[in-house]
Formats: structure tokens, C-alpha cells, sequence
């Protein structure tokens, strides 16, 4: 769910082919030498997730601070990877893996791009069902097909965006009859509109079967259960998921400050989780959540910042405390 950008360092959503046009943004910041003061353009690609949209609001707050001009461009992920690699884009926090692991490798072949590990802590991704589900016998996908159990569901699953990772993974299941699900209906919608629908199951007590991940405010808002996954469709670990940094490699080359803080910025799961809840399901402004989670965890953020500077090469913590009205760490 989004909100409009009201700061300047948010931008309104531009047409794919605006936003990959060759605009000349990046030319003098990826030709300044990485010894040079670093050029202020920090430029971010955050799809209308919540998640992504609170963590770049947050970097974005900092970066600012620091003496930074920080822009955000709403793109899907298949274009942000394309506008990272073209140097079009400088910095992306929503890098799940392995549900985005076919973007992921075809962009790191081509060797534009670095990877700074995980952001989030705890993330994973999966079939979940309602509690009530759970408790009556789905605690695994190997039971969903089960004839007690798949009737029950309809024989259909929900999931978000048609192109999105997890609904390739879903599309790759029901092709490949992992699971027994060759026969199931896949219906792919907006995660607004899958979530509306699990609202509405659980409201019942229907059975329904979605795609369910974490950190999110989902978590917060159901009982869900995810299923185990015995043969690793969502990947290995049980679902469990990569969130990582990624950013423009001659950006990140000829800001090594600004790179410094991206590698160092890192959430748990149920920070995410608490963000996204104020943000998408509150329906707060994106500064007032971001506002309210810095104030209250002064110390993680003064943590990102050990070994960073303001442009200006001064100290970061107390710039960025000072600027952002944060209490003592």
C-alpha cells in the first residue's frame, strides 16, 4: 500500500520508459573519483512494497542528514535490477532471495553490481493457512493435496503480482505438479487484495491457502502458520530468505562513505514487521512511522553509522541525531 511522496527526497512513480531513460542524473557522480568529495545523488529503487518503502524512507532520512540528496523511484523489481545494472539507479534494499534468485544472477553476471548481505534478519517467505487451518491437520505443503484437506481449499492458492518471485516460485509448483498441486487454480492479484481476501477467509473461518512472508504486518494482524516445506520448493532453510542491499558497483566505488552506511544498515525481522504495520496497515505518513521508530531506537541507528561521516567529513552520529531530533543513544 503507498502513500503520495510529499519530501523531496521522494519521487512520484515514473513510467518505466521515463525511468529508464538515460536522463545524465549519475554521469558525474559514477566519473568522480572515489578519493574526491562524494557526489550528494544517492538514488534508491523502492517498488510499492511496504517493507522496502519504510526501509529506503528511513536511509533516506539519514542519508539527508549527513549531507546526502536522496531520491527514491517507485519501480517494480525486474526494472530496478535492469536500471541498477544501466547505472541508473544507485541503491536497492529489497533484494529477496531466493524468490528474486533469476533477476538476482543474470544482473551479478554481469558484473555491475555489489552485494552488501542481508538488511533484515529472520525474513522468510512460504505457504501459510490460518491457525484454525493448522490445527485441523495442514502443517506441511505435503498435506494441502491430501483429499480430506484439498477440497477444503477449494484446490486454490493465493498470491500477489503476476511477475513477482513468489508467484513464479507458485507458477513453477503447479507446472512442475510439485507437491500435487498440477491440478490447483492459481490467483494472482495485488498483495492488498490477496491480504483482503485472507481477511476475509479468517473472518469465516474459511480454509484458504497464501503466500505468506515475514517481516510484514500480516504477521502481526493473523494467526497464520507457514507450512513446513520437506522439499525445499521455497527454497532451503524452510522458506527462509535473503533480504540484501545491493547497490551500483561505480556508485558504490566512488562513494564509499555512502557505502558504508548501506552496508551497515540492518533491521530484525520484527522491526520490519512494526514498520510496516504503522505504515501499511496504520495508514501513517511514511516520515511520522520512520520518525517514531528512529526516536524510539536511537541506538541501532547510531549503530549504522560507526566509521561513518557527513559529507562535510565530520562525525555522523552527531549530525544525524541533531538533524533527525533523536534522543541520546
Amino acid at each position: 500500500m503507498s502513500s503520495p511522496f510529499t519530501k523531496p527526497h521522494m519521487l512520484k512513480p515514473l513510467p518505466l520508459r521515463m525511468a529508464l531513460a538515460g536522463s545524465g542524473l549519475l554521469l558525474a557522480t559514477l566519473s568522480a573519483p572515489a578519493s574526491a568529495a562524494e557526489d550528494a545523488s544517492v538514488v534508491f529503487s523502492a517498488p510499492p512494497w511496504p517493507g522496502v518503502t519504510m526501509k529506503t524512507e528511513i536511509a533516506s532520512e539519514v542519508f539527508e542528514a549527513l549531507g546526502y540528496s536522496p531520491s527514491t523511484r517507485q519501480l517494480g523489481a525486474q526494472i530496478t535490477y535492469e536500471g541498477m545494472s544501466l547505472g541508473e539507479v544507485d541503491a536497492f534494499l529489497a533484494a529477496w532471495l531466493p524468490a528474486q534468485s533469476n533477476m538476482y544472477d543474470a544482473a551479478m553476471e554481469k558484473g555491475t553490481l555489489v552485494d552488501m548481505g542481508n538488511n533484515v534478519e529472520g525474513a522468510r517467505l512460504g505457504f501459510a493457512v490460518p491457525g484454525y487451518v493448522a490445527e485441523a491437520g495442514v502443517t506441511s505443503n505435503e498435506d494441502l493435496d491430501k483429499p480430506e484437506f484439498a477440497d477444503k481449499f477449494e484446490k486454490t492458492i493465493y498470491s500477489i503480482e503476476i511477475g513477482s518471485g513468489s508467484s513464479e516460485i507458485v507458477n513453477k509448483a503447479v507446472d512442475g505438479d510439485i507437491y500435487g498441486l498440477g491440478d490447483w487454480d492459481l490467483k494472482e492479484s495485488s498483495t492488498p487484495g490477496m491480504l483482503a481476501t485472507v481477511a476475509n477467509s479468517s473472518k469465516s473461518k474459511e480454509w484458504i491457502l497464501f503466500v505468506g512472508w515475514t517481516p510484514h504486518w500480516m504477521n502481526i494482524e493473523y494467526d497464520m502458520v507457514f507450512l513446513d516445506d520437506p522439499d525445499d520448493m521455497w527454497g532451503p532453510g524452510g522458506g527462509a530468505s535473503d533480504v540484501k542491499t545491493l547497490a551500483n558497483k561505480a556508485w558504490s566505488e566512488a562513494h564509499p562513505n555512502a557505502t558504508r552506511l548501506l552496508d551497515q544498515l540492518a533491521f530484525s525481522s520484527d522491526d520490519q514487521s512494526a514498520l510496516i504495520y504503522g505504515y501499511g496497515k496504520e495508514e501513517k505518513p511514511q516520515e511520522e512511522v520512520a520518525g517514531e521508530w528512529m526516536k524510539a531506537n536511537p541506538a541501532k541507528v547510531k549503530a549504522w553509522l560507526e566509521g561513518v561521516t557527513t559529507r562535510d567529513g565530520e562525525p555522523a552520529w552527531p549530525a544525524v541525531k541533531e538533524a533527525l531530533g533523536l534522543p541520546e543513544a
